[in-house]
């Protein structure tokens, strides 16, 4: 019978592939060698290594991974060894771009800004960043999308120059994949010569990977206050993390930009597919159930006297209370895995309805263009 491996922590997953297959459910950390030696597939996450240490030996087939990023599996190695590799492109990227929209809603609400009167920098507009250029525009935001890749195989479409805009962007938010070498390189893509150009006001948010990020330069200069505020979701090092830094930084969280409900679902949904394609195993239309209902489902807010940023920054707060998993990181830093594992349920702004008194048509349409699935006027 085929034999599965799979992440304990992958959710909607149980009960999937059992009908076809042994599936075996371990912590990525104990997910070794000997474990793999004789299984056909593993669907993962990023905490699994699947290099060669790890995969040598077995009779792999094929790895599938339930999330966006695929710098934890060597993929080279694989495709000389025979080993089908896929992930999960953009299933986390509404996700994203909640966490993103709830940093920009905090500084509305706790820093005073008019959205409309900043800009920002976008550095990789893939899946993820061309929602977060999408949600930004909406929010009537100056957009510099930057992305040298896209720059070189679309001529017709126009990119920024991250060295042409680094001094002017309020905000530089990263979603690039990690890459250590080549034209393409984004390991610490966020040198000391960058942050030292960037405004001394701007806000720096990393929720692609950590190594994106030089920690240590990004230290230096908070410490000189080069800067003005920095998010990281994503470190160097993880889980062990630096704690001078994270007490730099404004806003301080465990890796959990993408983990919506939504967005792990999509992502198992994607992986179960990919391993009934590869095995023919017929579900190749399966999808996950049981997501559950945010607690608030439906968002009142009283427009009266309020400024259409001021409204969108209410409804996205309302789905998503982010300084609560900042909270939670910096209570107790040996508890980084326990809250990704733990993680409670957040739902995407498409499983909310607002219903907007005094508010105008304009308003809606905003919302809308934000991922809000249905917005009344009362």
């Amino acid at each position: 019978m085929l034999k599965i491996v799979a992440d304990n922590k992958i959710p909607f997953l149980d009960g999937a592939l059992e009908p076809y297959a042994d599936v075996c459910y371990l912590p990525g950390g104990d997910i070794s060698s000997d474990v793999l030696k004789d299984a056909d597939a593993l669907i993962t996450r990023t905490r699994t290594k699947c290099n060669e240490s790890t995969l040598s030996g077995s009779k792999l087939k094929m790895i599938t991974s339930a999330t966006i990023g695929f710098d934890h599996i060597d993929t080279a190695w694989c495709e000389q060894n025979g080993i089908e590799w896929t992930n999960a492109p953009g299933c986390n990227s509404e996700s994203v771009k909640q966490y993103v929209g709830a940093v920009l809603a905090l500084l509305v609400l706790e820093k005073g800004w008019q959205l409309k009167e900043k800009s920002i920098a976008i550095v990789g507009v893939g899946n993820v960043g061309s929602k977060v250029s999408t949600m930004a525009s909406a929010l009537g935001m100056t957009v510099y999308e930057v992305d040298p890749p896209r720059a070189r195989r679309e001529k017709d479409k126009y990119f920024y120059q991250l060295h042409d805009v680094v001094h002017k962007a309020d905000i530089i938010t990263f979603h690039t994949p990690l890459t250590r070498d080549g034209d393409e390189r984004t390991y610490h893509l966020a040198n000391e010569g960058l942050l030292l150009k960037m405004k001394s006001d701007a806000v720096l948010i990393n929720s692609s990977r950590g190594e994106v990020v030089d920690g240590n330069a990004l230290k230096k200069t908070l410490q000189n206050k080069g800067i003005g505020n920095a998010v990281l979701d994503v470190w160097e090092n993880e889980p062990n993390i630096d704690t001078d830094l994270l007490n730099l930084v404004w806003i301080a969280t465990p890796h959990i930009a993408g983990y919506s409900q939504d967005g792990k679902a999509k992502g198992t949904q994607m992986s179960v597919q990919a391993i009934s394609r590869y095995f023919n195993l017929g579900i190749d239309d399966w999808e996950a159930t049981g997501i559950p209902e945010p607690e608030e489902k439906l968002i009142t807010i009283d427009c009266d006297h309020l400024s259409d940023g001021k409204v969108a920054a209410l409804a996205m707060l309302h789905t998503y209370h982010l300084m609560s998993d900042d909270a939670a990181l910096r209570t107790d830093l040996a508890k980084f895995e326990y809250l990704r594992g733990a993680y409670p349920v957040r739902r995407e702004f498409s499983a909310y309805q607002i219903d907007l008194i005094n508010g105008s048509e304009g308003l809606k349409e905003k919302l809308l263009k934000l991922g809000f699935s249905k917005v009344v006027l009362k």
